[in-house]
Formats: C-alpha cells, structure tokens, sequence
C-alpha cells in the first residue's frame, strides 16, 4: 500500500513539470514548472531603490536588471546597480518567456505610489541577455 501511494505522490508531484510552459519566472530553486508563466520561488522582506522614491507617481520608467524573488500573486522584487524595488508583472505580460534570476531583463513600467509605499507596475518585459 505504501509502494502505491508513493507512486501516485509521485505522479501527481511530477505531471506539472510535463506540461507546455507558457513563459513567466523560472526560479531555479522552485520545485514545480507553471503553466501559465509567472514565478516560482521563495519570498522576501522587500525594499524599495532609492531612486524610484524620488520619482513621480505615473512616470514611465525603464529599469534593466533581474527579477530576483516572488513575492506575492504577480509581485517581485527586481534588482540593478541602485538597489532592488517591487514590481508587478500580471501573467499576460510575460508573453510566454520564461525568465530565472541569472536571466537580465527590461522592463519597461510606470511607477505607482501609495501613501507609504513604490512599485513598478510593468508593461512589457523583455529578455536581454
């Protein structure tokens, strides 16, 4: 009996990573590949660039670097040369790529603040290793 239910564990645990990926966040500590593109990874205690404190809320902005960590439903934290800020990426806009932290990104977004808070809410998101 156990044989059998170590089998469908098994099974059942390995499926997802048979099926076609649709692109998103690859995190190679991750244990399970997505369909439908995004990430997979541990979280993490956020902070957010200097820079894009500074800066307007609605003002497009270009940033290159990684996507380091999920942390949250479409949230991550990315990070360049001047520090790491949050992002959100929605699922259509990873376009079927798949990108992992050793992978340097574009991303193309506009900054929203709240009262006490900045994020880049991402538009487009390009590979440009």
């Amino acid at each position: 009996m156990k044989k059998i239910t170590l089998a469908s564990l098994f099974a059942l645990t390995t499926l997802p990573a048979l099926a076609q990926s649709d692109g998103g966040f690859l995190d190679p500590a991750a244990q399970q590949a997505q369909n439908k593109g995004g990430f997979s990874g541990e979280n993490a205690t956020l902070t957010a660039a200097r820079e894009v404190k500074n800066l307007k809320d609605g003002q497009f902005i270009t940033l290159e670097g990684h996507i380091d960590k999920r942390t949250g439903k479409d949230k991550y934290i990315f990070s360049d040369a001047t520090g790491t800020v949050t992002t959100e990426i929605d699922d259509k806009r990873w376009e079927g790529q798949t990108v992992s932290p050793k992978d340097k990104v574009r991303l193309e977004g506009k900054i929203d603040k709240d009262w006490n808070s900045e994020k880049i809410e991402v538009k487009r998101i390009n590979i440009i290793n």
